[in-house]
């Protein structure tokens, strides 16, 4: 059974930094593109970050640009999200999701993922 979960999230202040992970388990991504999405309190589910298969190409959504990187550890099969300088705004349920293709680039599109995690809080206070 393939797994997705996230870890790292919390309650954090205005400027402050987290890191999340998503570790996956059942099958390796390494070959794959991941991806990670978030979805604010009453707002619809948003592009964040996403690594293409090989990890040397990332693309960021336009809010978040600056802030949040992604990386990829291969020999984990784990995806990470750094972000730092966190805005209110930045509070939402984190997901990360995985391609099931090979040598795929990252997408913006949710539709382009075939498996997705359960999802990490992330509350920033102020």
């Amino acid at each position: 059974q393939v797994r997705l979960v996230e870890s790292g999230g919390g309650l954090v202040p205005a400027g402050g930094s987290l890191r999340l992970s998503c570790a996956a388990s059942g099958r390796t991504f390494s070959g794959s593109a991941m991806a990670w999405f978030r979805q604010g309190p009453g707002k619809e589910r948003e592009f964040v970050a996403s690594i293409n298969w090989s990890g040397d190409d990332t693309t960021y959504a336009d809010a978040i640009k600056g802030r949040f990187s992604i990386s990829r550890d291969k020999s984990k099969n784990t995806l990470y999200l750094q972000m730092s300088s966190l805005q209110l705004e930045d509070t939402a349920l984190y997901y990360c999701a995985a391609d099931s293709r090979l040598f795929t680039a990252g997408s913006s599109l949710a539709r382009s993922y075939d498996y997705w995690g359960q999802g990490t809080q992330i509350t920033v206070s102020s």
